[in-house]
């Protein structure tokens, strides 16, 4: 090959440029040798006398180069293209060694020029992928990630997507895209992409499928919205209303969970009985009059008819004439008149004398409010305070000097630290929080009707009274300054203690404590949440307290850290109840503090507002004190015996409140109260009723418990 390259570069070709270097026109590129075909490299270069191929430093046979001579249309200059073939065996003597390239090394009467080298590879793609896709299963709006870490080759190949067999096109789908590593990206799971993916990888050797992985989108139930409360369950006396929700907001799917809680709620629920009036006895008949008849009256009182009952039918006066010595049809003469006009004249006179002995009474009774007592005998043992003369207008605030000899002390209970040091709420020797005795200290809601009825108009005018019951029942009220007191409401264990100065000298306050019942707030609990109290108001809210007032009401919980998350919920402003302390956790605020005893509770706080103790089970050991209360009526007047059976929580509002109902029902209470530990098993409370004669009675429930 040497000594024919020396002959044709000393023998030119005629019609060479003299002065031209070779160019090269097209010079050879990058191949891929697929299973056992040979490939062919190419160059042409202008003005070329001589082209051949060097491969790994070699030159190519002369034999082995195909040649082919034209010339240039536009300058007239020679053109030599040449073509060989490279075969597998030959890229195999060097493999591993170096990669087998090849270059063209064209020749003119002015010298010589190299083309760039061509590469040539043996193509392949191994069978195994180095990572493929896996089943998954991914919550709706989840984002997914399907890795892919395609088969080893030479080209490397190109990786594709299928989903259930269809081509996977991020261009049309935005919500998809295909990462440099070729993992494939959903941004956010929808049920649609629920589907079999495969990642598909190709060169121009092979095509490779991985294994197809299922991808699941599952959504999780949602619970609808509550629906209406439904109609009482009886028509007369105690019952149950309900009410129920759905899981298909939204449906579970796709192995989705289902919702978590109740999906039925009931509440106890009273409608008063209708009673029928009915007549009482007639009374003895009348003197015979004037007229020459009798008569003699009967009232609808034995009962009275009440709740919509039907009033008596029949007259009410019965008249019959009669004869005797006083009957005359004689008109009366001027002698009847005047004892008539004497007798009208003396009943006057009586009823001026009664109304003028009644209104010394009541001013007498008029000095001292019913509601409110002295601080110093409600919270006697107190810091001493300097106390301001009353002012002349407002005689229903007492002044009484506390005592001033007893000794004062720091409460040394489990009471949070406040920013503003252990001095700010000082108390007396002696248990807070000892129920108080016999009125000698408490502050019972004895006023008149009419007061309560006047206190309940002047609230009516503010804005947060609306959500407050128009009833005085339930309600404790009295004015307040600087020396405290303490309102109480009867037979509910509920109180509220405002001690000495904190209330700022020269304020009055009116100050209310109401007890809401159940039905009345709407009080929302969540999963596995139940009331362990009363829901309490105390007011009015936005008052300015410079010592915690302290709120005592019952609770029904028998309290275990372990069995139960107890949480004190206040109701804002907005209308919404917000936690504002979780017992036995560390306090987020030191505005509120609770301690718990084991059947009441006691909540130190300088806002007013309205209150409920919530707690949530831990476990299936957490359990409510029920109280198991019996009432029948006092007489079996026909073959029918009914037994009222109630479930209460074992607080003291909620017993009054059935002994109300009951003394409106006429009904008598078998035994004493039984306390019932109800545990949170997930299982319904069933009554069932033992030992009763079957000779002499015969129950009438379809089914032998309710």
């Amino acid at each position: 090959a040497g000594a024919q390259q020396s002959a044709t570069v000393a023998n030119p070709v005629s019609g060479a440029s003299p002065d031209l270097l070779p160019h090269f026109q097209l010079e050879p590129e990058d191949v891929y040798i697929v299973k056992n075909k040979a490939v062919s490299l190419a160059c042409r270069a202008t003005p070329a006398t001589q082209i051949y191929f060097k491969c790994n430093g070699e030159w190519v046979h002369q034999g082995d180069h195909i040649t082919q001579h034209s010339t240039d249309r536009g300058t007239g200059l020679p053109v030599m293209e040449v073509h060989i073939e490279v075969t597998r065996q030959q890229v195999e003597k060097i493999f591993g060694l170096e990669e087998y390239w090849c270059q063209c090394v064209a020749w003119s009467s002015s010298g010589t020029t190299k083309s760039q080298k061509a590469f040539v590879r043996i193509a392949y793609l191994r069978k195994n992928f180095e990572q493929e896709p896996t089943a998954r299963e991914v919550s709706i709006e989840q984002g997914i990630v399907l890795p892919c870490r395609p088969p080893e080759g030479i080209p490397p190949a190109e990786v594709e997507w299928l989903r259930n067999e269809e081509l996977v096109d991020p261009a049309l789908d935005a919500n998809v895209y295909v990462t440099p590593e070729h993992s494939l990206v959903l941004r956010q799971a929808r049920l649609a992409d629920t589907a079999n993916y495969t990642c598909v990888a190709k060169n121009i050797v092979a095509r490779r499928r991985s294994a197809s992985a299922a991808i699941t989108v599952y959504v999780n139930g949602g619970w609808s919205t509550w629906t209406q409360w439904s109609g009482c369950s009886t028509s007369c006396g105690r019952g149950w209303q309900k009410r129920s929700r759905t899981c298909t907001n939204p449906t579970p799917l796709n192995g989705g969970a289902f919702c978590e809680g109740q999906n039925v709620q009931k509440t106890a629920c009273t409608t008063l009985c209708p009673v029928d009036g009915a007549w009482s006895e007639w009374s003895k008949w009348s003197v015979c009059g004037a007229e020459c008849t009798r008569w003699r009256s009967r009232e609808c009182s034995e009962p009275a008819p009440r709740n919509g009952g039907r009033d008596c039918h029949g007259p009410e006066l019965d008249t019959r004439n009669c004869t005797s010595e006083l009957c005359s049809h004689a008109a009366p003469g001027a002698e009847d008149v005047a004892l008539y006009v004497g007798l009208v004249a003396v009943a006057v006179c009586l009823v001026l004398l009664l109304l003028v002995g009644v209104l010394v009474y009541c001013r007498k009774k008029g000095g001292l409010d019913a509601d409110v007592a002295d601080s110093s005998i409600l919270t006697a043992g107190f810091q001493p305070v300097s106390i301001k003369p009353s002012k002349a207008d407002n005689s229903s605030l007492l002044t009484i000097q506390p005592d001033l000899s007893t000794t004062t002390m720091t409460y040394q209970g489990s009471l949070c630290p406040r920013q503003d040091g252990p001095a700010k709420l000082q108390l007396p020797n002696g248990h807070l929080l000892s129920p108080l005795g016999a009125g000698r200290h408490t502050l019972h809601h004895s006023s008149p009707a009419a007061e309560g009825a006047d206190f309940v108009a002047r609230l009516s005018t503010q804005s947060y009274f609306r959500s407050l019951p128009r009833g005085t029942t339930n309600m404790a009220y009295g004015t307040f300054n600087f020396l405290g007191g303490r309102l109480m409401i009867p037979n509910t264990g509920i109180s509220l203690l405002i001690p000495p100065d904190a209330i700022p000298r020269g304020k009055i306050y009116e100050v209310y404590l109401t007890l809401h019942k159940q039905e009345e707030v709407r009080l929302p609990l969540a999963g596995c949440q139940t009331l362990l109290s009363p829901i309490v108001s105390c007011g009015p809210p936005g008052v300015l307290l410079t010592r915690p007032a302290i709120l005592a009401m019952g609770h029904c919980v028998e309290a275990s850290a372990e069995n139960w998350s107890i949480r004190l919920k206040k109701q804002s402003c907005e209308g919404t109840w917000e936690d504002v302390l979780q017992l036995g956790a560390e306090p987020c605020t030191e505005l509120y503090y609770c301690q718990l005893e084991a059947q009441a509770c006691y909540i130190f706080t300088e806002q007013l507002g309205r209150f409920a103790l919530v707690g949530e089970s831990l476990s299936m050991a957490a359990s409510k004190r029920l109280k198991l209360v019996l009432f029948a009526p006092a007489a079996c007047p026909s073959l029918e015996y009914n037994i009222r059976v109630y479930c209460l929580s074992d607080t003291q509002d909620v017993l009054k409140e059935v002994i109300q109902l009951e003394k409106q029902l006429g009904g008598q209470l078998i035994g004493t109260p039984r306390v019932l530990h109800f545990k949170d098993s997930y299982h319904n409370l069933r009554l069932s009723i033992h030992d009763m004669p079957s000779s002499l009675w015969k129950s009438k429930l379809l089914a032998s418990y309710q």
